[in-house]
C-alpha cells in the first residue's frame, strides 16, 4: 500500500511541475545541526576501527543519517546552484532516521514526502499559497484509500513575533516553542510555561493565548480582530513591533483569501500554529484530518529564508512535509484502508501440465506486451490450487489456456472476485480497471 500512496503523491507533485530528486542518506554533523536539532536526535556513524573513540570527536565533525529532507535539500541547492533553474521546485520521497522512542505514530526509520520551492535571492509570496494547495490536492488524491478530508492551518511567524514584542516579551523563540505545545498540553499548562520559562507576566501570557485563539473567516476580518487585540493591549500602530506583525498579517490574509478563491475551505488562519523550529521566518503550516484530532498534524512546514546560503547569496524557500510512514500506518489501522494486494499482477495464467508451460508463457508474453501485468502459475498443480494461489496473492484474474488438441477451443479468463468466466483473446482482452486494482487484506504484515 505504501508504494501505491507514493505513486499517487508523485503523480500529483509532477502534475504541478515539481522535479523529483534523491539525496544521499549521510550528511556531516555540522549540516544536520543547522536546524537547531540536538545531537540526541541524530544517528551518528562510526567505522569499526573508531568504536570506543567516538566521544573524542565533536558531533559537528562526524557523519550522521539525515533526520529530514530539508537539510539535504539546502546542501543540494548550494552545491548545484549554477545548474539549477530558479525558482527550483522539487519533490522528494525518501527514508529518514530519527532518534525517537518507538511508539504508535513514532518511528526511528520512516519515509517522508516533501515538496519545496527554492528561490535565488528572493522568492515571491505566491508560493506560500501554491504549496499548501498542492499538498491539499495530494491528500485529496489519497481519499480513495479511506483518508478523511485534510485542512491546512496557517499562521505567520512575523505576525506572532511582532505581537509578542509589542507586549514587551524578549524570548520570542521560547514563546513560540511553548505556544506550539497548546494542542498537546492545553492552555493552562502553556500559560505556566510562558511565565516560568519565558519570563512572561500572567497578563502577557494571557495575551499570547488570546492571539492563539483569534479566528476569522477571511483576511479582512482577521485584520480587524487583530487590530482590536493590539489596541486592547496597548500595541501602537506606529511601533516597529506592529509593523512587523502587520507584514505577517498581510501575507497570512493573502494566503487565506487566495486559497479560498481557488479551493474553498482548504486553508484557514490558525494563530496558535507556531512550529517550534527556529529557522522558519514567515508562513508556517500544520495539516489536520477531519475526525482525527488524536493523530495531530500529518503534514507541516513553512517559509525559511536563511537555511541555505552561499556567501552573500541566500536561497529562501517554502516547503511542506508529510510523515508518510505515520500516515500509512493511520490509514491501515484507523481509516479503514486495506493493504494493496501482494502481487502487482492482474492475471495469473494457469498451467495444465508442464509440457504445455510454453503455451502459458506465450499468453503471458502477449498480455505483458500490451501493458497487462501477468504472472504464470509456478506449478501444474490442480486447478483449484492454482486459483487459491492467485487469490492469496490478490491476483483478480486466472487465465485458462485452450486445449491445443481441440481446434475449436478458445482461451477463457475467470474473474475470481466476481466468479464470472468468459472467452478471451490475449491480443485484445482488457481487465476491468476497478477489479484489477481490487485490494485484499494482508494478514501478519508489519506496518511501516
Amino acid at each position: 500500500m505504501e508504494q501505491r500512496v507514493i505513486d499517487t503523491l508523485r503523480k500529483v507533485f509532477e502534475l504541478n511541475g515539481f522535479i523529483g530528486i534523491e539525496t544521499r542518506a549521510v550528511e556531516p554533523g555540522s549540516s544536520l545541526l543547522k536546524k537547531g536539532e540536538t545531537s540526541k536526535e541524530i544517528y551518528l556513524l562510526s567505522r569499526l576501527q573508531e568504536v570506543g573513540q567516538e566521544n573524542d570527536t565533536p558531533v559537528e565533525d562526524r557523519l550522521g543519517l539525515h533526520f529530514d529532507l530539508t537539510v539535504p535539500l539546502s546542501r543540494y541547492v548550494v552545491e548545484h546552484a549554477n545548474d539549477l533553474a530558479f525558482p527550483f521546485k522539487r519533490w522528494q520521497i525518501q527514508k529518514v532516521w530519527r532518534g525517537e522512542r518507538p511508539q504508535e505514530g513514532r518511528f526511528r526509520e520512516f519515509v517522508q514526502a516533501d515538496i519545496d520551492v527554492i528561490g535565488n535571492g528572493e522568492l515571491p509570496d505566491h508560493y506560500e499559497v501554491e504549496l499548501p494547495l498542492v499538498m491539499v490536492s495530494a491528500l485529496e488524491a489519497l481519499r480513495e484509500f479511506g483518508l478523511p478530508k485534510a485542512t491546512v492551518h496557517a499562521n505567520n511567524r512575523k505576525l506572532s513575533e511582532g505581537f509578542y514584542r509589542g507586549l514587551g516579551l524578549n524570548d520570542i523563540e521560547g514563546v513560540l516553542r511553548e505556544i506550539d505545545k497548546l494542542d498537546k498540553i492545553g492552555a493552562d499548562e502553556v500559560a505556566k510555561l510562558l511565565v516560568g520559562e519565558c519570563g512572561a507576566s500572567e497578563a502577557q501570557a494571557a495575551a499570547c493565548l488570546e492571539l492563539a485563539n483569534l479566528t476569522a473567516a477571511n483576511g479582512a476580518e482577521l485584520a480587524e480582530r487583530f487590530d482590536a487585540l493590539c489596541a486592547a493591549h496597548g500595541i501602537a500602530t506606529d511601533s516597529d513591533a506592529y509593523v512587523l506583525a502587520r507584514q505577517g498579517l498581510d501575507t497570512l490574509a493573502m494566503i487565506v483569501d487566495e486559497a479560498a478563491r481557488i479551493r474553498p475551505g482548504s486553508v484557514i488562519a490558525d494563530l496558535k500554529i507556531a512550529r517550534g523550529l527556529d529557522y522558519y521566518t514567515g508562513s508556517v503550516y500544520e495539516t489536520f484530518l477531519d475526525g482525527a484530532a488524536s493523530l495531530g498534524s500529518i503534514c507541516s512546514g513553512g517559509r525559511y529564508d536563511n537555511l541555505a546560503s552561499q556567501g552573500n547569496r541566500k536561497y529562501p524557500g517554502v516547503g511542506l512535509s508529510i510523515g508518510l510512514s505515520r500516515l500509512v500506518s493511520y490509514m491501515l489501522h484507523t481509516a479503514g484502508a486495506k493493504a494493496s494486494r501482494i502481487s502487482p499482477a492482474a492475471v495469473l495464467v494457469a498451467v495444465w501440465n508442464e509440457e504445455d508451460r510454453a503455451a502459458s508463457n506465450e499468453i503471458a508474453g502477449r498480455l505483458r506486451a500490451r501493458g497487462i501485468a501477468t504472472d504464470v502459475a509456478p506449478t501444474a498443480a490442480k486447478l483449484g490450487k492454482q486459483i487459491k494461489y492467485a487469490d492469496k496473492l490478490g491476483i483478480p484474474y486466472v487465465w485458462f489456456p485452450a486445449d491445443r488438441s481441440d481446434p475449436e477451443a478458445v482461451d477463457e479468463v475467470k474473474n475470481i472476485v466476481t466468479g464470472d468466466q468468459e472467452p478471451a483473446d490475449a491480443k485484445s482482452w482488457e481487465p476491468d480497471t476497478l477489479v484489477a486494482r481490487q485490494t485484499v487484506e494482508i494478514q501478519g504484515v508489519e506496518a511501516a
